[in-house]
């Protein structure tokens, strides 16, 4: 089976778990109008490649993918949580996600708040579920390292200093009115920081709740938190080059956005040429962390190969 076919079939298996979790029968006193626009917003698309990384992870350490679904659930519906929450207009305000309009553009903006606000909370309610795993001292673990990566120290922490890059706050905290704000010129160091809470910080969740549940040893953890902080930071640059090169109609959102606000990026620092050595290096970085790991890790490091390649 090719790369693309295995990350389609977790894909299709995550679809299917996230469709049970967010049916009528689970939610029956949910407004209707809001689990609709919910199932928009987590249903009908994306890769589903952090839950990939959880199943994929789990699998190399010898459990089947149906044991990791629920993690990959989790972490699946804080990602289209964040998505949902990033593209209001008072974020970065965009029309088009994963080729059809935004949740805030079909439903409304206090619809696109409170469905964000749900599937975050469902994250939760799932990982924290017994059918994550028996053991709760598993869940738990999954349950703390989850809250850590999405909160102020990891996804939201990041897309903080990402606005912040964009001139958005005054030194006391306050917001800047468009028409005042003067992005920042940000060091290498201080962009790569920016990128790895994030977007990087879900991504190495992705893996970590995969090593969680394989009950992994302390080596084996280690080398799996190399492979993806570099597979974190390739994820970023190459979605930085999409949106410098890509055609929206293949990628299914807007491009050329970050330089059109000023955004801190590596491509930017780099230039496009010096990205695309920068992705080469950090593909090689990544696939070298799971040496330990034999041919047991070759799905794992089939994705970074496709993180260094991909078009969409």
């Amino acid at each position: 089976m090719t790369f693309e076919a295995t990350l389609e079939a977790c894909g299709l298996l995550i679809e299917r778990r996230l469709g049970e979790w967010l049916s009528a029968d689970r939610h029956p006193n949910a407004p209707a109008h809001l689990l609709d626009a919910i199932r928009y917003a987590a249903l009908g698309g994306g890769k589903r490649f952090r839950p990939f990384l959880v199943i994929e992870t789990a699998r190399m350490l010898g459990l089947p993918a149906d044991a990791a679904l629920e993690a990959g659930a989790a972490l699946e519906c804080v990602h289209c949580y964040s998505l949902v929450h990033d593209d209001l207009p008072a974020m970065d305000d965009d029309d088009l996600r994963r080729g059809r309009p935004t949740v805030h553009r079909r439903f409304g903006e206090a619809t696109a708040i409170l469905v964000g606000d749900a599937l975050l909370t469902l994250a939760f309610e799932i990982a924290a579920s017994p059918s994550a795993h028996s053991d709760p001292a598993v869940r738990n673990e999954l349950v703390s390292r989850l809250a850590q990566a999405a909160g102020s120290a990891g996804m939201v922490g990041g897309q903080t200093l990402d606005l912040a890059a964009e001139g958005r706050f005054a030194s006391d905290g306050g917001e800047i009115a468009v028409g005042q704000r003067h992005p920042l010129t940000l060091s290498r160091p201080a962009v790569e920081r920016l990128q790895s809470l994030k977007t990087g910080a879900l991504i190495s969740f992705g893996v970590e709740a995969g090593a969680i549940l394989g009950r992994a040893g302390p080596g084996e953890r280690q080398a799996l938190a190399r492979y993806a902080s570099a597979l974190g930071r390739a994820f970023q640059l190459s979605d930085d080059l999409l949106d410098a090169e890509g055609d929206a109609s293949v990628i299914g959102k807007a491009t050329a956005k970050d330089g059109n606000r000023g955004k801190a990026t590596l491509v930017g620092l780099l230039d496009i040429a010096g990205a695309r050595t920068e992705l080469a290096r950090l593909e090689a970085e990544a696939t070298s962390a799971l040496a330990c790991f034999g041919d047991r890790a070759r799905t794992l490091v089939a994705a970074a190969h496709f993180m260094a390649s991909r078009r969409s």
